[in-house]
């Protein structure tokens, strides 16, 4: 603390991320990194742009990258136009910008209890009121409990991620279209950081861009660190109606005029282009994941059903922290939460390569008697 700092400043409760240890020999599957690399293409166009024009400013439209996502879902066949796409720093700073941008409104905005804790911080630091809505009995979004029979709850605008953080999840396109349907008057975004785990591997037929040139009051964010391996570079994107997408640039203009830089550009393009490795790195996580799935069941864990490069899972006879702890101890790192209350013994771990994901597994049968409460 300082006397410098405004009474503000001391009310902020900041988001925590998972750690980033600098320990050596780590089996780290706590912050849903993508186990393959980025595409060799991206590491090529990086290093042909890694010269002179360093000097020189980036687009600030970054007209390149939002073509290239443009087109990306076009060829999927959703009919998205360059004016239709917003760029930012990681789709953290995206939603940063939408909630200042949109969710400042008289009524609370909605988002469930247990999701995404960066939701709440952003209502803490632009002061918007909130109000978390439970999830069901088996820890999924319900889009009845964001409505009054035929009608929407009272909201400033509606946000969650599909599939939700941090239990993996996935809402039907169909619940989400439900949703849109009958809240129409205010904004609806769907937060889609792990979308290309879900469906079909590498194909992304669950987004909600599906539904934006149907619905104007729909945004739909997504991330490049997850399915395409270039969380180190900071890029993210939000896709919508036009008038939205003035919204966040009015925002963005107003905070920083040139978001990503000349190597994140031309990597963000090159990630889009290689169709082959995006698909080969979501192929092999969905296939990871089943595995792993399989392998904590044998071992008398209960997980939910996931469509991210996550599980999230407990068991019936260890607690989530003893459990945690017992894996550090033994060189394996996973994210344990502790609450609220209703997930306090749940793990959430990434899916990593066979050989980390076969070290969990070993590290888990090795655990001592003395994590067990």
């Amino acid at each position: 603390m300082s006397k410098y700092w405004s009474d503000f400043v001391h009310g902020l409760e900041p988001y925590v991320p998972g750690e980033q240890p600098k320990m050596d020999k780590l089996v780290k599957l706590n912050t849903n990194e993508h186990p393959l690399g980025p595409s060799p293409k991206v590491i090529e166009v990086i290093r042909a742009e890694a010269d002179d024009r360093l000097r020189l400013y980036p687009d600030p439209d970054s007209s390149q990258l939002k073509q290239a996502i443009a087109d990306y879902y076009s060829n999927q066949g959703y009919g998205i136009k360059r004016s239709q796409v917003f760029v930012g720093n990681g789709s953290d700073e995206v939603l940063a910008h939408l909630f200042m941008a949109f969710f400042k409104q008289e009524q609370p905005l909605l988002f469930p209890d247990i999701t995404y804790s960066f939701y709440k911080v952003y209502c803490g630091l632009y002061q918007i009121d909130y109000q978390p809505v439970p999830l069901d009995d088996a820890l999924g979004i319900a889009v009845d409990d964001y409505l009054e029979g035929d009608k929407p709850r009272a909201n400033g605008g509606i946000i969650f991620p599909n599939p939700n953080a941090p239990t993996g999840k996935l809402l039907p396109l169909s619940e989400i279209e439900r949703l849109l349907q009958i809240n129409t008057e205010t904004l609806v975004v769907i937060d889609e950081a792990y979308i290309d785990f879900a469906g079909s591997p590498g194909q992304g037929r669950d987004t909600a861009i599906a539904l934006v040139n149907r619905y104007p009051n729909l945004l739909v964010t997504q991330t490049l660190s997850k399915s395409r391996s270039l969380a180190g570079l900071r890029i993210g994107l939000a896709v919508g109606d036009e008038a939205l997408i003035d919204g966040l640039n009015r925002i963005k203009d107003s905070f920083n005029s040139y978001p990503l830089d000349r190597l994140a550009i031309a990597a963000g393009v090159a990630a889009f282009e290689d169709q082959a490795w995006f698909e080969k790195g979501c192929e092999q996580v969905v296939g990871q994941r089943e595995w792993l799935n399989e392998q904590l069941a044998q071992r008398g864990f209960e997980s939910l059903p996931s469509a991210a490069n996550f599980l999230f899972t407990r068991h019936g006879q260890y607690s989530g922290a003893s459990l945690a702890r017992g894996l550090r101890e033994q060189g394996v790192i996973v994210r344990h939460f502790g609450k609220p209350e209703r997930i306090a013994d749940y793990l959430r771990i990434t899916v990593g390569t066979p050989e980390q994901n076969q070290a969990l597994i070993t590290a888990l049968d090795g655990l001592s008697e003395k994590f067990k409460v």
